[in-house]
């Protein structure tokens, strides 16, 4: 079985990360399967919210570490040259979460453990079980952040919090990771497979058309001069107002009746 599950339905894409006997720790398989799915979600027009999981008891451990310690032996230069290597084999995953065109939630369950939280942080929307915990271990095997946490974690808590999260590698329980602003939501414990599904429903009814454009002007004020970005507020806006989302919303508000969107 792959180490990377999708199953499409009601127009939900769900990823499940499927290495259970290692809490579903990042393996090649995985970086391999969760970047062409990314990419076959992003281009299928029936999928309108997708959801990133754990299957198990956990969300993901992070790095093999295992497989780590199995490349130890080798040169310096080589060690370097294999881990700048695998480092960037992540960026695409990175990018292709970043460019979704439609909301992508991640449902937390259990750890969420360097790459873990790297994963989770990529996520728009973040959904944790009260009993789930996250960690940003990666000082604790000697080395430093990747998976863009570096990019999404001071911009989530603030450059002091980062800091403290990055450096101590403490383990946050779910309240506080919300109450930090790391995640969104909190399920109640046993409930979190409901709680996801309710929101990814939500989302999936929505004007999926719209949420991208809105995905693109949010992560794009955060690198954007105000100029730049009240431009591209209006450039979004007129493209939104020519589609048929558009015309539904305003038609049903007129109207005084909920929206029917259909994502276009």
């Amino acid at each position: 079985m792959p180490d990377l599950l999708l199953d499409i339905k009601d127009h939900i894409a769900t990823l499940t990360l499927n290495r259970t006997e290692a809490r579903n720790a990042l393996s090649q398989d995985m970086r391999a399967r969760l970047r062409d799915v990314l990419h076959q979600v992003e281009q299928d027009d029936a999928v309108r919210c997708v959801v990133l999981r754990g299957a198990g008891e956990h969300f993901m451990a992070g790095g093999d570490v295992k497989m780590m310690s199995g490349m130890l032996d080798q040169p310096p230069a080589v060690l370097r040259t294999q881990f700048i290597n695998r480092i960037h084999d992540l960026h695409p995953i990175m990018f292709a979460m970043r460019r979704m065109p439609k909301p992508l939630i991640a449902s937390v369950a259990g750890a969420a453990a360097g790459a873990g939280v790297s994963l989770a942080l990529a996520c728009d929307l973040v959904i944790a079980e009260a009993t789930a915990y996250f960690t940003l271990a990666y000082c604790h095997i000697g080395t430093s952040p990747d998976g863009s946490a570096s990019f999404h974690l001071p911009r989530a808590v603030g450059i002091k919090k980062a800091m403290e999260i990055a450096l101590l590698g403490d383990r946050i329980d779910a309240a506080s990771a919300q109450a930090m602003g790391m995640i969104n939501f909190v399920a109640p414990a046993g409930q979190l497979a409901e709680e996801t599904a309710k929101l990814a429903a939500r989302l999936a009814a929505g004007p999926t058309h719209v949420y991208g454009n809105t995905k693109r002007l949010l992560y794009r004020s955060l690198e954007n001069e105000f100029e730049s970005q009240l431009q591209m507020e209006a450039e979004m806006f007129a493209d939104c107002a020519v589609r048929a989302d558009f015309r539904e919303g305003v038609t049903a508000f007129v109207e005084k009746r909920k929206p029917r969107f259909s994502g276009k």
